[in-house]
């Protein structure tokens, strides 16, 4: 082979099949045309693991040719190039690959209407890449001549488009659905808080993009994202660390190679980070070069998804026979070799172009002695879509080429038969087998597989050495609920723990308490505030509160609405008591001055001024103190009625009586000459009949409002968000009928005080008038101090406010107008006469 030809890996046969792999992981500086003399400059890091890849399409091929039912006459070959994981050397290799000089097709025999050389290729199909941006450069390529690309590790989302790469096809799952499973995944295990770390090409950009979307439709939000350069410098890489490092978030997410994680990955070991939970793609979960001892307290715990791993019979021993040879077409087994043991080959006439000072390699090495990637297949997972992408084009090929029909090809193949690339991507699209895992092998309409992954955790065995263990399983294909499965018990966490790590910007809510997010930030970051008086929530981590239903209320915790309790002015409250004591002792007060003044009935000071009006007066006021009971207890139906009609009938009547008093003892007073008929005319029956007239209106008044909007029972919850009570109530649907009757009351008391101040100073020794006026002076301070009051008070303690002013002003009558009385029949009652009654002296 020519020098400037690329070194290649090939073997002859009836159908050729092209490979691309990532052999070197460090790719040169592209050659322009403006350069002086274009040269191919050496790929660098040569990756043991790719190597593996390349060697199970060879076996594969092997197995092939040696199985009788499968293309059965006809030989496969191979012709395998290095793609150098990058776009320009992919691109190159691609077209070496396919413009082969010792099998080139002279273009004079080509077809008229064929558009370019690619159509008479001598490879009619391709198997690679494994990196999405080299791969999306070649795919773009080849599909315009309809040449089959079979991708083994290619997992961009961008690569479905079947418009702009119609003839690609991968044996592994797009990232669609690695995605999901991530999703799924990270807030199965509650993380809500992670960061996100990629690199500048398509894989990444492409499926950390789908993972954000999708992450974020979960309630998920990301803490940071890193982008990796192509060419970090020492400082960009001490920059991530540190992000890293200062997070606040313990789970990262990341899309990268292990050969572009490996500068971040050494910085952070080298500054001893541990606790960080890394979650893999499937790109670097199963990577053996991050397995070295080196990182382990950095990445012993790592999660993520990988493709199915299975063990291929036969694959160890044909890996650990592989040997270097002088032959043309096997350079890329002997740099292997030299790179693998160290040490330069030197065949007889052929001498190693490595002019480092090395030990000689005889080429008789044991493998089986080698601690590398290459020879670990207890689980392949990329060699295993290798594996599957060259059957599904010897499938293919099979049904294209009749092999089926052996009765009339004599048990072969038509190895003779012209095909173009057109006919075996066709057949490609229809495979449909089942090999030899029991694994159905199939493309969809997009050139997609079925969506199986294995779920890889990073865990130490008893060498202390870290191996790939499967915990669980994604597939895509099942429904919702059944596609991630996952023995959570098995699971070794960052730093060997064993329980799920936290990663949270702020711990959940506790119930009692909601969620309030702090301003600036993502909505994972928030603060925790109680919920308010009567709303609850029940659950962690509630983002609102819920109001509790109409008459329930928040218990002390704030998880739950209990029955609120229901508060009114009731018999056995300390207050209900102390007023009922009172209310009684009023009654018993006046019972007693009744008997008083009905056993002194003759006596001139009960006679001073109709004893009639003063019994009534003393029944009025027995019906003052007994009203104030229908104000305590339970509201109900009649109760609700009756209070403020007993209450503003019983006071207009005594207050009648007081008018009536008052009016006689000015009449009485105020006559100019003995024998006046002022007293005459305003006699008996004149007083009951002003005392009637004067109680009519109020009970009119009563009866209309009773009848037209009467209160009834209500469960009032207003005041249920300071004191969590349910007051209960007479609701008046009119109130104007409330004040109209206090009004009526006012009016009588204004007249009374205003016709007793004017005889306040008659010259008496016992002047009804003043007392009448103190009695009124006590009744309008008693009611003026109860408006305010009646309204600001809340719940029971507005009854007991009304019940306190009604005892107040019935007992302010009561004392200033009969105890003085009583006080003269009982302990004064020499002046109990007619002449005490005038002022006259008693001898």
């Amino acid at each position: 082979m020519a020098d400037s030809e690329p070194l290649a890996l090939q073997s002859g046969g009836d159908v050729v099949i092209g490979g691309l792999f990532p052999l070197h992981y460090v790719a040169p500086m592209p050659q322009h045309s403006y350069q002086s003399k274009p040269q191919l400059m050496p790929c660098s890091s040569f990756d043991h693991r790719a190597f593996r890849w390349m060697m199970t399409m060879v076996f594969a091929v092997d197995e092939i040719n040696h199985n009788s039912s499968l293309l059965p006459g006809l030989k496969l070959g191979y012709r395998i190039m290095d793609s150098c994981d990058h776009i320009h050397t992919s691109l190159q290799a691609l077209l070496s690959l396919e413009n082969v000089t010792e099998e080139r097709v002279d273009s004079s025999t080509q077809a008229e209407n064929l558009p370019s050389c690619l159509a008479d290729s001598p490879v009619p199909a391709v198997i690679g890449l494994a990196s999405s941006s080299p791969t999306r450069a070649v795919a773009h390529t080849l599909g315009p001549f309809n040449l089959p690309l079979i991708s083994y590790f290619a997992t961009c989302t961008c690569l479905t488009d079947k418009h702009m790469y119609p003839s690609f096809l991968r044996t592994v799952p797009s990232d669609l659905f690695q995605v999901r499973g991530l999703v799924q995944l990270v807030t199965f295990l509650g993380w809500l808080w992670v960061g996100t770390l990629g690199t500048t090409d398509d894989y990444s950009h492409y499926g950390i993009q789908a993972f954000s979307n999708q992450f974020r439709q979960q309630g998920g939000c990301l803490a940071f994202h890193l982008t990796i350069p192509k060419s970090p410098r020492a400082t960009e890489i001490q920059g991530m660390a540190d992000r890293l490092q200062s997070s606040t978030a313990n789970v990262v997410v990341v899309f990268a190679s292990e050969v572009q994680l490996l500068d971040l990955f050494l910085e952070l070991a080298q500054r001893n980070v541990t606790g960080i939970q890394w979650v893999a793609s499937e790109s670097w979960v199963a990577a053996s070069l991050l397995t070295s001892a080196h990182f382990h307290p950095l990445l012993e715990g790592t999660l993520g998804f990988s493709f199915p791993g299975v063990r291929v019979p036969g694959l160890k021993e044909f890996l650990l026979n592989v040997r270097p040879s002088p032959k043309p077409g096997m350079e890329l087994v002997n740099m292997f070799w030299e790179k693998l043991f160290g040490c330069k080959l030197e065949f007889k006439g052929i001498r190693s172009k490595d002019t480092n000072e090395k030990p000689v390699c005889t080429g008789s090495e044991d493998l089986r002695y080698t601690d590398s990637s290459y020879t670990d297949v207890s689980q392949v997972r990329i060699s295993y879509n290798v594996y599957k992408a060259v059957y599904a084009i010897a499938h293919a090929l099979h049904t294209l080429l009749n092999c089926d029909s052996a009765e009339y090809n004599n048990g072969m193949c038509e190895r003779h038969k012209t095909f173009t690339s057109r006919h075996l991507l066709h057949h490609l699209k229809m495979v449909n087998f089942t090999n030899q895992f029991e694994e159905k092998v199939y493309f969809d309409s997009n050139g997609e597989p079925v969506p199986l992954y294995d779920i890889i955790n990073w865990q130490k065995d008893s060498e202390s050495e870290i191996r790939f263990v499967k915990v669980g399983s994604y597939d895509g294909s099942a429904p919702l609920r059944q596609q991630l499965q996952m023995k959570q018990s098995t699971i070794v966490w960052s730093k060997g723990e064993s329980q799920v790590p936290v990663s949270q910007c702020s711990a959940p809510c506790p119930p009692g308490s909601r969620q309030a997010r702090r301003p600036g930030e993502p909505h994972c970051c928030f603060d925790c505030l109680p919920c308010a008086d009567g709303e609850i929530s029940n659950q962690t981590g509630s983002t609102e509160c819920t109001k509790c239903p109409e008459y329930y209320w928040s218990d002390n915790d704030k998880v739950k609405c209990v029955a609120g309790v229901e508060e009114f002015l009731s018999f056995y409250d300390t207050m209900g008591i102390i007023l009922v004591t009172l209310t009684l002792l009023g009654v018993i007060l006046t019972t007693i001055i009744t008997t008083v003044f009905h056993r002194f009935r003759s006596t001139p000071i009960v006679k001073a001024n109709n004893s009639e009006i003063s019994f009534l007066l003393l029944l009025s006021l027995k019906l003052c103190f007994l009203c104030s009971l229908v104000f305590i207890g339970q509201p109900s139906v009649w109760t609700c009625r009756l209070r403020q009609a007993a209450f503003g009938i019983s006071f207009v009547l005594c207050l009648s009586c007081l008018l009536v008093k008052t009016i006689v003892v000015l009449l009485a007073f105020r006559a100019n000459a003995p024998g006046s008929r002022a007293l005459t005319l305003f006699g008996p029956s004149q007083q009951r009949t002003l005392i009637l007239c004067t109680t009519a209106p109020q009970v009119c008044l009563c009866a209309g409002w009773l009848l037209g909007a009467s209160p009834f029972p209500f469960r009032n919850p207003t005041y249920q968000a300071s004191t969590g009570k349910i007051v209960v109530e007479c609701k008046e649907p009119w109130p104007t009928g409330f004040y109209l009757v206090l009004g009526y009351i006012g009016l009588l008391a204004f007249f009374c005080l205003l016709l007793a101040f004017l005889g306040r100073k008659l010259p008496d020794t016992f002047n009804e008038a003043k007392l009448i006026t103190f009695s009124m002076l006590i009744f309008w301070a008693v009611w003026i101090s109860f408006i305010p009051a009646y309204v600001s008070s809340p719940g029971k303690f507005t009854v007991a406010v009304e019940v306190f002013a009604i005892l107040a002003s019935s007992f302010g009558l009561l004392l200033c107008i009969f105890v003085p009385k009583c006080y003269i029949i009982l302990l004064r009652p020499e002046q109990n006469i007619k002449k005490g009654m005038t002022g006259k002296s008693v001898r």
